[in-house]
């Protein structure tokens, strides 16, 4: 079964690491109940991950354990059983569709971009039972990022603070990656979003064709692209938020999007921008306005903040520390009144991808009622587990029945005001 599998590559992985298996073995065996009771009633999955397996994450550096567990997802779903286990432990038992760009999503709740950059854990997520999945972000260029070590947890905070530096394979890697998918498996069963960064060595007045070639090698795999002007760790992106280069860069996305819809007679792709929490409710506004008077079809909100919480416990103050952007519960209310701005500039029907601090389903359903119309977790998997989507589809639905409303989407934007 899946746990199993994943505490033995866990124990192997600390050996290997030069730490002791026996401490490991000790913990193994004072848990062994919980084992069970998560086996007997799938509903004890997120109970099981908080005591068993987030101790576990304090033994391994942040980014190998990012790593690790993206390989264990991809080698679960590689198996249709384990893969048919995931669904069973973890895919929500309701539905709450959206109908959005094109597409019926089943619940509003997908996987933000970050977790798994270079597309290789698809169908895991999938099993899961998240209703779309951001890859990337995904620059022209091959990179490796910035120097190591690059990503810590603040676990009494529930944040997370990086300077990755849009590592990933590069487009055309990327594209290999996605293309072999499709030939072995078919198109995903759920919308495969695609995060567009701008090389590090690009740049900035060439960042328009950057993005543009990544769209243009990732179209035909991609459902909805955004354009991400907004991570705080490649020098000076940020800058691109300003209207001469957002306007440029959604001008030639464009024209690559029309260009390649044209070629392979199909419908064009929805173009998004992914915007920073580090700004004025003016420049919100006006990034806002811009992108959408420019062809956008939608904004995500928000991305990582260079700001850091006034009073951190002491243990989470040497992350807070670090250089980077930073994410989990201290963004969840800048995150959700950035939303609840941007619903109030733009009126009802743009489309809203709230971002930003989502733990559990009281976070989604605030970020829904200020005028999310679609919501993403990266953080929360990392501290709640993988049963963090079936927590937050099912508290959705019963809120829902509890209300009002008829549909999650009457409630898009009704404490917008």
């Amino acid at each position: 079964m899946v746990i199993p599998s994943v505490l033995s590559m866990i124990l192997l992985n600390s050996r290997a690491a030069g730490q002791r298996g026996s401490v490991i073995r000790m913990f193994l065996c004072s848990w062994g109940q919980v084992l069970k009771d998560v086996f007997r009633n799938p509903t004890t999955m997120g109970v099981g991950y908080r005591w068993f397996g987030r101790p576990l994450l304090r033994f391994q550096d942040s980014e190998k354990a990012h790593g690790r567990s993206l390989s264990l997802l991809g080698l679960a779903s590689s198996n249709p059983l384990t893969r048919l286990a995931l669904r069973v432990l973890y895919k929500p038992r309701v539905s709450l569709p959206v109908e959005l760009f094109g597409h019926r999503y089943i619940h509003p709740f997908g996987l933000a971009a970050g977790m798994d950059k270079n597309a290789k854990a698809l169908r895991g997520w999938e099993a899961t039972g998240l209703s779309f999945v951001e890859i990337g972000g995904v620059t022209m260029l091959e990179q490796g990022g910035n120097p190591k070590p690059r990503m810590f947890r603040a676990p009494h905070a529930q944040a997370l603070v990086n300077r990755m530096g849009f590592n990933n394979d590069g487009s055309e890697k990327i594209q290999l990656t996605l293309e072999r998918h499709v030939k072995r498996h078919g198109r995903l069963g759920i919308p495969v979003w695609v995060n567009l960064g701008k090389s590090k060595i690009t740049p900035l007045d060439e960042a328009h064709l950057d993005y543009g070639a990544t769209l243009e090698r990732l179209w035909s795999y991609g459902d909805v692209f955004v354009i991400n002007v907004s991570s705080p760790n490649t020098p000076n992106l940020r800058e691109l938020q300003d209207d001469e280069g957002l306007i440029r860069i959604l001008r030639h996305c464009h024209e690559v999007n029309d260009e390649q819809a044209l070629t392979l007679k199909r419908e064009r792709k929805p173009l998004l921008v992914k915007v920073a929490p580090d700004m004025t409710e003016e420049q919100l506004v006006h990034i806002a306005k811009t992108a959408k008077n420019n062809g956008a079809d939608g904004i995500v909100v928000s991305n990582t903040t260079v700001e850091r919480p006034g009073d951190p416990h002491p243990r989470d103050a040497s992350v807070f520390g670090q250089h980077g952007g930073m994410s989990g519960q201290p963004l969840k209310e800048r995150s959700t009144s950035m939303i609840r701005t941007v619903r109030q500039a733009v009126g009802k029907d743009w489309p809203i991808i709230g971002v930003g601090g989502i733990a559990n389903a009281q976070d989604a359903w605030e970020k829904i009622e200020a005028g999310a119309t679609l919501i993403q977790a990266y953080s929360g998997f990392v501290f709640e587990g993988p049963s963090l989507t079936k927590q937050v589809v099912h508290g959705l639905s019963k809120r829902l029945r509890a209300s009002q409303h008829a549909s999650i989407t009457d409630v898009v934007g009704t404490k917008s005001d």
